[in-house]
């Protein structure tokens, strides 16, 4: 079974108000994330191995590889994607209550947490990714990635929050100004209640 685009949970201009346009979602999720799913998809056609594979399993299965580096590639790009659009929201840069809470426990303090996630997502050289993931000890940590590498892959625990640091995610509203683009999305963007629901 192909993998596929999935749809977002929100329309294409929703997120200009909080500083992401239109533009940036329809370059953005209709272009390149659109592109790696179809390379994707290609590379499993070709490749018996991989046939009936989650997008899990690819990613374990090929991370570090440089022989199937492109398989690794599109797959980490797309489930790295997937939850970076749950990542947004219209009504985002609300902290509800337990993540707070979660958040103060394990970093100090909210202003802690958002500075270590900006360090981690402004010094990422490059291409990449910044994420705050729940670890296998019960506490959050801020993380940060190359390329399409991610917390699947690293086994570095469960995603809570992912931002995409790729200069195609932030170019058209920020140019180059990633620091920017971070605050924002720490602001207006963020959608810590999907945050929390990773709790569990």
């Amino acid at each position: 079974m192909a993998f596929e685009l999935p749809s977002l949970p929100y329309s294409l201009n929703a997120l200009a108000a909080n500083g992401m346009s239109q533009e940036t979602l329809e370059l953005h999720h209709g272009k390149h994330h659109q592109a790696y799913v179809t390379a994707l998809n290609g590379f499993v056609e070709k490749n018996p191995e991989l046939q009936g594979k989650s997008l899990e399993e690819i990613i374990k299965a090929t991370y570090n590889k440089a022989d199937v580096a492109p398989v690794f590639n599109n797959a980490g790009q797309h489930w790295n994607h997937i939850v970076f659009w749950q990542n947004l929201s219209p009504n985002g840069g609300r902290i509800p209550t337990r993540l707070e809470q979660k958040l103060v426990a394990d970093f100090g303090s909210v202003d802690t947490f958002k500075e270590q996630f900006k360090t981690a997502a402004t010094t990422q050289f490059g291409s990449g990714w910044a994420w705050l993931v729940l670890g296998s000890d019960g506490k959050l940590k801020v993380t940060k990635s190359p390329n399409g590498v991610n917390p699947v892959a690293t086994d570095e625990g469960k995603v809570l929050l992912a931002l995409d640091v790729w200069e195609h995610s932030y170019y058209v509203d920020f140019r180059n100004r990633r620091p920017d683009y971070v605050q924002n999305y720490l602001d207006k963007l963020a959608n810590y209640e999907f945050a929390e629901a990773q709790l569990g």
